[in-house]
């Protein structure tokens, strides 16, 4: 059947359907001139009974108002539900209903069905196939249905019977009784796969030696008619009953040039259409107004089927959005809150809680150029660091904090520090091995976590740096004393204190933007086709250049927001640093989107 709607091609052999091959330019198959149901249900769940029949109709260009006249029709003829109803809300039986309303709704010429009756209930059945002979008879229709159901099959015209992949008859349902001497279509079947297995046992005791039979030929009318097959059935393989078969099997040339085996009678090729092609010429994805016609169909689908599938409907909007905040949020900021140990003998150590609660109002930092508890000094200029500090009494228990994560470092000042460290500036060179030792603080860090321990050791000579420089120039000194002799100017590009989170946004921006236009674009096509609709869609004349132009409409037109998305949040609501033109930014992740989505 695939074969038929230009789907697929034969390895051997011709197929001619409505005076032209399938596929060939001109031929309106695949196109308007079929009407395919296949067996799954290939419906868009999310879409209403009218909107699936706007969505077919249009395809096939006809207007609004004959599309919900056929529709009362077949909602009348097929006991529908009501048109508003969502298609992923019925039963499947009604799904099928609604897939064959799809099929009959162009009213084609050539209507291929796929299992149409199956779970419909016996009436509807009856009703349906009064509709197929009616359309057969007094139309211009040609009906092609595979069933299971032998029986329902005998109003058909012409009636093939497959089992393995071969046909074992094609004849009318009153001459197959006749020759059989059978009364129902089923015996028939039945006698048919005996013969069959005889066969086959045969070929198998004979070594599989096959002798070609030339049948003559056979010329079948089949326009304006019914024709069912019958799919395979399994029987025991130990009946010894034999009885002539309409079909003897045939050898098939193994030869892939094209060629036709002709059945009991003279075969006449069919007539060319009106408009002459090249056989060998396949219908090319050229663009006209029809295409255009498709392609603003195929977007409008895309956006309802969007906008009605609320999880990728919440994927959409809210992808970019959570994954930009967490980015600003939580990538390239200072650690805050780090617990610091100290331990200062200068106002200590401390015997109980009393004695240290009073030794601790001691430690009153001084100001201007007052020479006093230096260590209280330098402690307020290190509370601006953000650092939580806990006093301990002692060195061992401040490392014993470390060791259990209880502080990420511990500093310690000698009982003298602000002596030793007056006499070790005062003497200079001078100064002696026990001055040098008493003027240092000494300072224990936990390493295990590098970013947190460099940045405690930074914050803690930085700290030192405009301790001493706020000392010195309250002195009446050059606060340059303090500083290493080395001077760094303004860098040439970017800040003189670099930012972690402006480093990474641009790639963290690209890799979001690219990724989501992968994952919509390649997520709805593998959705479409895991689900039989890209099939149908191919059948009923889109093709597949008009399908791939469409996604890239839709999904250009959701890039895009995703990118402003992500954009706003980036730099004006987190304040992401951009030293250049905001329209090159824009240019280049949209171009960075559309290699996503291609």
């Amino acid at each position: 059947m695939t074969c038929i709607v230009g789907r697929r091609r034969l390895n051997t052999g011709e197929i001619w359907v409505l005076g032209g091959k399938p596929g060939s330019k001109g031929s309106g198959v695949p196109g308007k001139r079929v009407g395919y149901m296949p067996q799954e249900m290939a419906l868009y769940g999310e879409f209403t009974i009218r909107e699936t029949m706007l969505y077919f109709g249009w395809i096939f260009g006809m207007s609004t108002s004959k599309i919900d006249q056929r529709l009362a029709f077949l909602t009348n003829l097929l006991d529908l539900p009501p048109a508003h109803r969502q298609v992923k809300t019925l039963s499947g039986g009604q799904m099928r209903r609604v897939s064959l309303s799809a099929a009959f709704l162009h009213e084609p010429e050539l209507l291929i069905l796929d299992e149409p009756t199956v779970g419909v209930d016996p009436l509807l059945r009856q009703s349906i196939w009064k509709h197929l002979i009616h359309i057969s008879r007094e139309g211009l229709t040609t009906i092609i249905i595979t069933t299971h159901y032998i029986e329902e099959a005998r109003d058909a015209h012409t009636i093939g019977l497959m089992r393995g992949g071969k046909l074992l008859a094609e004849e009318s349902p009153e001459r197959l009784l006749s020759m059989h001497h059978c009364a129902s279509l089923e015996d028939v079947f039945l006698k048919l796969c005996i013969i069959q297995n005889r066969r086959r046992r045969s070929n198998i005791l004979s070594g599989g030696s096959g002798r070609e039979i030339n049948m003559g030929s056979f010329q079948a009318d089949t326009q304006n008619a019914i024709v069912a097959a019958n799919e395979e059935v399994t029987l025991p393989e130990d009946e010894e009953r034999e009885e002539p078969s309409a079909l003897p099997d045939i050898k098939m040339p193994r030869s892939r040039e094209p060629s036709i085996t002709a059945i009991s009678g003279e075969f006449t090729p069919p007539v060319a259409l009106a408009n002459d092609y090249d056989e060998d010429k396949i219908k090319k994805n050229t663009f006209s107004f029809g295409s255009f016609r498709r392609i603003g169909v195929l977007v409008w689908k895309n956006f309802m089927w969007m906008l009605r599938n609320y999880p990728i409907l919440l994927t959409t909007i809210g992808m970019p959005l959570m994954q930009t905040a967490l980015f600003c949020l939580a990538v390239g900021h200072d650690p805050r809150g780090l617990r610091l140990a100290v331990v200062n003998h200068e106002v200590g150590p401390f015997k109980g809680l009393e004695d240290y609660s009073s030794r601790l109002d001691a430690c009153v930092p001084a100001y201007g150029c007052n020479l006093t508890a230096l260590s209280c000094r330098y402690l307020q200029h290190l509370e601006n660091r953000s650092l939580v500090m806990q006093n301990y009494d002692d060195t061992e228990t401040a490392i014993q904090a470390i060791q259990t994560g209880k502080v990420w470092g511990a500093i310690y000042f000698t009982e003298n520090y602000t002596d030793a460290m007056i006499a070790r500036v005062g003497l200079g060179r001078d100064a002696d091995e026990e001055t040098l030792d008493q003027s240092e603080i000494r300072v224990w860090l936990d390493m295990s976590n590098q970013h947190i321990g460099l940045m405690i050791q930074r914050d803690l000579q930085q700290t030192f740096s405009d301790f001493a420089k706020d000392l010195l120039t309250a002195c009446s000194n050059d606060a340059k004393l303090v500083e290493v002799p080395v001077r760094f100017n303004d860098p040439v590009y970017g800040p003189r204190l670099p930012n972690f989170t402006d480093f990474s946004a641009p790639g963290v921006i690209l890799t979001i933007v690219f990724f989501l236009s992968v994952a919509l674009t390649s997520g709805a096509m593998i959705i479409e086709r895991k689900e039989g609709l890209i099939e149908r869609s191919l059948v009923s004349g889109i093709t597949p250049s008009e399908i791939l132009m469409s996604h890239v409409v839709t999904q250009f037109v959701i890039m895009s927001a995703q990118v402003i998305v992500v954009l706003v949040l980036s730099f004006p609501v987190f304040g992401i640093s951009i030293a250049g033109d905001m329209v090159y930014v824009v240019i280049l992740t949209i171009l960075n989107g559309l290699c996503g989505m291609c």
